[in-house]
């Protein structure tokens, strides 16, 4: 694949960026040349991430896990660091965005936003280097848009926690080491609220499947867990947030590196779109002396440069004032919507190559159906954005 042509970006974004930022964009670029690019797309054929664990690590020596958190081994990175971290991460293969970013923004984020100092120090130095895997078990078979009616349940036994339930689409699921899973509990009133709990996965009773036959996101791991009475300590549960602010946070945190990576994927597709349409001659010339080529070029870079721009605002935002649950859907629904239409306008210009995976963008549009619905769907972040215009709420 061709790297990005500087001629995608006529607005000169770079000179929003400072030295450090350019830095850090440009290390994270380079070890996804090297790591990933030669390789992603058989890994896409082929449904698996062979070495998934070794691709963490490298992940971990660059210090991309857990980049925007501090301390525990974190290296404590900007808002706006790490935007341009998932950038480049999802110009390769959304899946390997998907890999850090769940291991990052949210089984890490759970750990250290709302876990104990015992929690914190025994996972997470060796989750910001790759050599322990996490996931977040939220997502059930039968519960998705509406966690709150989730089935998993954790009962007390003793001092004991008992958790029995069910969690489906889980990235990283089946190669994890800990898993950090939402269950419904009794509150002290004798109310339902929901708990998150840590979950070591070679705990009996605790098991994870791959999920198969995925036709997006197949370089990425998926898999459903099942919990069948696996038996926690008291000092297992999270003690720094009960109810569902606690996972919606969690998500909140990972939609923030959605805004960007869709973005990179959009920058994939454009730059090969562009070198395509230079080389690719038709009637005696390039295809990209045809004005209608043309005309879905400059719409495509228009989209690039205004979903860069708008993620680049809410990045700021983060890094200052801090970013409104209901400004991230802004960007994750304008963003990814943008970034479809970018790959699939980049497919007819490349016509019947546009199917190939000599090619990304098929590959790159593929992904996109599924990060338009995970972690919000687009229905879901259309109502937030109409909740928050109108003081409205329209959820049921």
């Amino acid at each position: 694949m061709p790297s990005p042509a500087p001629r995608t970006d006529l607005l000169d974004l770079d000179t929003l960026l400072s030295p450090d930022e350019i830095a850090v964009r440009s290390s994270v670029r380079a070890v996804c040349e090297e790591h990933v690019l030669p390789h992603v797309a058989g890994w896409y054929r082929d449904g698996e991430v062979p070495r998934l664990r070794e691709l963490a690590r490298e992940f971990g020596r660059l210090g991309l896990l857990g980049m925007h958190l501090e301390g525990y081994g974190c290296a404590g990175m900007s808002a706006v660091d790490y935007g341009l971290a998932c950038l480049e991460l999802e110009a390769a293969d959304s899946g390997i965005r998907s890999l850090v970013s769940v291991q990052g923004s949210l089984a890490m984020y759970a750990l250290w936003r709302f876990g104990s100092e015992e929690q914190k120090q025994r996972w997470l130095p060796t989750m910001a280097t790759g050599e322990a895997i996490g996931c977040f078990g939220l997502t059930e078979p039968d519960h998705g848009s509406d966690p709150a009616s989730m089935t998993t349940h954790a009962r007390r036994d003793g001092t004991d926690w008992v958790l029995d339930g069910t969690k489906t689409w889980i990235t990283n699921g089946p190669v994890a080491d800990v898993a950090v899973v939402w269950a419904q509990t009794e509150g002290e009133d004798g109310r339902p609220v929901v708990r998150g709990f840590v979950v070591p996965t070679d705990t009996p009773g605790f098991s994870a499947t791959v999920i198969g036959h995925k036709m997006s996101l197949r370089a990425s791991v998926t898999g459903e867990l099942v919990l069948q009475g696996v038996r926690l300590p008291a000092d297992a549960v999270l003690p720094g947030v009960s109810g569902l602010k606690g996972p919606l946070s969690c998500l909140s945190e990972a939609r923030y590196g959605i805004v960007w990576g869709s973005m990179g994927a959009a920058r994939s597709a454009l730059a090969t779109a562009v070198d395509y349409a230079v080389t690719r001659e038709q009637f005696g010339r390039p295809i990209a002396g045809f004005q209608l080529t043309q005309a879905k070029l400059a719409r495509m870079h228009g989209q690039l440069a205004t979903g860069t721009l708008l993620a680049l605002h809410l990045g700021r935002l983060k890094d200052g004032p801090g970013l409104a649950p209901e400004q991230v859907s802004v960007g994750k629904l304008n963003n990814v919507t943008a970034a479809i239409e970018v790959c699939r306008s980049a497919r007819t210009v490349l016509g019947a190559n546009g199917i190939s995976d000599e090619y990304p963008v098929m590959r790159h549009a593929n992904n996109l159906e599924s990060v338009l619905t995970y972690e919000g769907t687009e229905e879901m972040h259309t109502l937030v954005v109409g909740h928050a215009l109108t003081g409205v709420p329209a959820y049921r």
